[in-house]
């Protein structure tokens, strides 16, 4: 089976789902406007800036795996 490969912004999405927090509060504590912060959880791009706070906030982690070569 293959492994799915899953775009980093899709999986802060995930992150932000499943950690608990108003969407709201990220905001608040950010300093990102809500709409802003709306159109990245329905897709669009949020910035890098943005997107390593809200990575920083929720204590989120790039973990690197070796690729199996085949």
């Amino acid at each position: 089976m293959a492994s799915k490969n899953i775009k980093l912004s899709d999986q802060i999405r995930k992150a932000v789902d499943d950690c608990g927090m108003s969407r709201y509060r990220i905001c608040m504590e950010l300093g990102i406007a809500q709409s802003t912060f709306s159109r990245f959880m329905s897709g669009a791009w949020l910035g890098v800036e943005n997107m390593d706070a809200v990575a920083n906030l929720l204590g989120l982690q790039i973990v690197v795996r070796k690729r199996k070569k085949g």
